[in-house]
C-alpha cells in the first residue's frame, strides 16, 4: 500500500476510544518517564521548551529592553536567539568552533554578543540578524556589556581584561596578574569595573584611564580563586565570592573590606577515603537585594545564606539538596531565585527564609538562568540540552 493508502487507513482508526481504557493510558504515561534520570522528577512546570541545542546549554540572557528574546549558548558550539513566548528561532549566531559559554544583549537590545571558550567573540545586530564585529582573544572566562553604552568587557585566562567599543572595535586592555581573570562586573556608574582573579586578588579598574584604583590581595584578598563578584544598586558596595568559602563585602570608593562572611561547611569534615575527594565547598553565586539591606550567597554544598548588611550577620540559611549554581534577586522585592544541580528553580522569601515555590522540568542540572524585569518568567538552561521558560506569577502580587 502507498503512503496515501496508509494515511487513509489511519484516518479510519478512532483513537479516542483507545485512551479511555485505563491500562493503556498508564502504559502511555510510563514511556514518557524513561528518559528521566534517577531521582529527577518527570513533572514539567515549564510553558515553553527550546530544544535546538544538541548538547549542554551553558548560558542564557534576556534582551533588556523588551524581555521578549533570549540568547542561549551551548557545548554544541552554537548560540541561538529565540522568542521567549513560543520558543521560535529568530537566528543562529553561527561560526563558533568551541563551546559558547558567554552570551548577552547590549543595554538597549540593539546588539547581541556571543563568546566561546577559545576566545572568539562575535557581535550581531539583532534587527538585521547580521554579524557586525568579531575578535579573538585568549581563552575566555567571562564577558559583559556596559550598562549604558555599546561597550563590551571580557576577561581571559592570561589575566587580561579587554574592552571594546562596538561596532568600531576600538580597544583597551587592563593587565591583571599572570593568572586567569575569573570573574568581572562593570559597576553601575559605568566608569569602573571590578575584576576577580585566580590568585585570590581583586582589582577595581578605572575604565577611562585604564588604571587600577584599588587592589585587594594578601589578607584583604581571598586565599583561593574568585568565583563571582556583584555590586549593590548604586555601586557603593561590592561583594566577592571565592573557592575559599568566604564572601567579602568591600567599599568600592575606598577599596576597604567592610566585613567577611564565612561559612563553615555544613558537612563535618570527615577524612576522605582513598581515591575519594574531600568534601569541598565554595561560593558559587551572590547578589544584593535592591529593596532591603540584604545580600544572598549561594554555596556549592547547597546552602543559600541571607546576610543582613546593616548588622553584618547571618539572617537565614536555606538548605538545598544539592549545590547552588546561581542566584538572582527580583528587581523590586526581597525574593531571591536559586537554580541548582538537582534541576529545580526555587523562589525564597529573604525576609522569612521560607521557600515560596519550586519549578521543575529539567532532567539534568540547571547551568544558568535569567529572570525578566517584572519577575513573571524565568528562563533556564540545562545539561539536558534544553532551555525552558517558566511562568512564575505569584498569587501574592
Amino acid at each position: 500500500p502507498s503512503a496515501d493508502d496508509l494515511a487513509d487507513e489511519m484516518e479510519d482508526v478512532d483513537f479516542d476510544d483507545e485512551g479511555t481504557e485505563e491500562p493503556d493510558a498508564e502504559a502511555w504515561e510510563t514511556e514518557d518517564d524513561e528518559g528521566v534520570e534517577d531521582g529527577m522528577e518527570a513533572q514539567d512546570d515549564s510553558e515553553v521548551t527550546f530544544s535546538l541545542h544538541s548538547a549542554s546549554v551553558f548560558c542564557v540572557s534576556l534582551d533588556p529592553k523588551t524581555n521578549t528574546l533570549a540568547v542561549t549558548g551551548g557545548e554544541d558550539d552554537k548560540a541561538f536567539v529565540w522568542r521567549v513566548s513560543d520558543g521560535e528561532l529568530l537566528f543562529e549566531c553561527s561560526g563558533h568552533k568551541d563551546s559558547v559559554t558567554c552570551a548577552g544583549f547590549s543595554h538597549d537590545s540593539v546588539f547581541v554578543a556571543t563568546g566561546d571558550m577559545s576566545g572568539l567573540i562575535k557581535v550581531w545586530r539583532v534587527e538585521t540578524k547580521e554579524e557586525v564585529w568579531s575578535f579573538e582573544v585568549g581563552d575566555l572566562e567571562w564577558m559583559e556589556w556596559h550598562p549604558q553604552a555599546h561597550v563590551l568587557l571580557a576577561g581571559t585566562a592570561d589575566g587580561n581584561s579587554w574592552m571594546w567599543k562596538i561596532p568600531s572595535g576600538d580597544c583597551k586592555t587592563f593587565q591583571g596578574p599572570a593568572c586567569p581573570a575569573t570573574c568581572g562586573r562593570i559597576l553601575p556608574d559605568g566608569k569602573r569595573a571590578v575584576v576577580g582573579y585566580e590568585d585570590g586578588t581583586m582589582r577595581i579598574w578605572d575604565l577611562k584611564q585604564g588604571i587600577s584604583l584599588h587592589v585587594l590581595k594578601g589578607q584583604d584578598g581571598h586565599q583561593d580563586p574568585l568565583t563571582c563578584v556583584a555590586s549593590n544598586q548604586d555601586g557603593s558596595l561590592i561583594m566577592t565570592g571565592s573557592v575559599d568559602c568566604h564572601a567579602k563585602l568591600v567599599n568600592s570608593a575606598t577599596g576597604k573590606v567592610v566585613c567577611v562572611f564565612k561559612m563553615d561547611s555544613v558537612a563535618p569534615k570527615t577524612p576522605a577515603a582513598e581515591g575519594e575527594e574531600a568534601e569541598s565547598n565554595s561560593v558559587e553565586s551572590l547578589g544584593f537585594c535592591n529593596v532591603m539591606p540584604l545580600a544572598a550567597v549561594g554555596y556549592l554544598d547547597g546552602t543559600l545564606a541571607i546576610y543582613d548588611l546593616s548588622t553584618q550577620s547571618l539572617r537565614h540559611k536555606c538548605q538545598h539538596e544539592s549545590g547552588i549554581v546561581q542566584l538572582l534577586w527580583e528587581e523590586s522585592s526581597a525574593v531571591v531565585y536559586t537554580c541548582s544541580l538537582d534541576g529545580a528553580v526555587r523562589l525564597w522569601d529573604a525576609r522569612s527564609g521560607k521557600m515560596i515555590s519550586e519549578y521543575r522540568g529539567h532532567s539534568a542540572e540547571i547551568l544558568d538562568f535569567a529572570v525578566n524585569k517584572d519577575a513573571s518568567i524565568v528562563v533556564t538552561t540545562s545539561g539536558d540540552h534544553q532551555a525552558k521558560v517558566f511562568c512564575v506569577q505569584r498569587p501574592d502580587r
